[in-house]
């Protein structure tokens, strides 16, 4: 049994279909992309997974636990973690204050200070700027605190929602060399990316969304290949 099993997911905003069909699979330890066009489903497709909208049909589950009958909370607390498009840190709350959002659920408090402790280490502007509104952070600063956000929910698997999205290409270089630490780490993840020639190249596998749709699927070389995706996502 694969860690994330997707079957046929259908969601719908009142007459909208904006999933159709989605299908994938995701094993411990891998990095998967899901790729796609504006408006292809993707972020949908985590939003449903997250329990944040409620599916039309299909299946889904997480460790062989049915994700749909689930309420947001015990998804995080299964260890189903998504680290939203767009960043969403707390404006006027410190970076000190959302990075304790992301451990709410846990009781292990001391696991959680040395692991607070070591990605305040690891990423130093996090550091020095504990005590300022997450608001004054560049959007770059705010993306690697959403990300620490996310690890200190202590995820099974996470969900990156467009970590890439808005950012000067210096700043996508660094969140790509933070997503391929946490993928050298054995960290399984399921990326979602507009910047398809990068998501592909760090990927194990990946999804092609078109219309809703899974269209496509392989490991991230062989798409990076097919002349289809070449020229509807990689420009070339």
């Amino acid at each position: 049994m694969s860690l994330l099993e997707v079957e046929h997911l259908s969601v719908a905003y009142g007459a909208i279909a904006a999933v159709r069909d989605v299908s994938l699979t995701v094993e411990e330890g891998e990095l998967v992309a899901l790729i796609g066009a504006n408006g292809a489903g993707k972020t949908t497709t985590l939003a449903c997974l997250s329990g944040v909208i409620k599916p039309r049909g299909g299946r889904a589950s997480f460790d062989g636990r049915d994700l749909f009958r689930m309420r947001p909370p015990l998804v995080v607390g299964a260890g189903l973690v998504q680290v939203p498009e767009g960043r969403e840190v707390f404006a006027r709350m410190t970076v000190s204050e959302n990075l304790a959002l992301g451990s709410w659920h846990r009781r292990d408090r001391g696991a959680v200070r040395h692991e607070t402790a070591e990605l305040l280490d690891r990423f130093p502007i996090l550091g020095r700027r504990q005590g300022q509104p997450a608001g004054l952070l560049s959007g770059g600063e705010q993306q690697i605190l959403a990300i620490a956000r996310g690890l200190l929910a202590a995820p099974r698997l996470m969900m990156l929602d467009e970590p890439s999205l808005g950012l000067a290409p210096q700043l996508v270089d660094e969140v790509f060399s933070i997503v391929a630490s946490l993928q050298a780490a054995g960290r399984t993840i399921l990326l979602v990316e507009q910047n398809a020639l990068r998501a592909l190249r760090a990927a194990d596998r990946a999804y092609v969304l078109a219309e809703g749709v899974t269209t496509l699927s392989g490991s991230g070389r062989e798409l990076l290949a097919d002349p289809g995706v070449r020229t509807a996502y990689l420009g070339l």
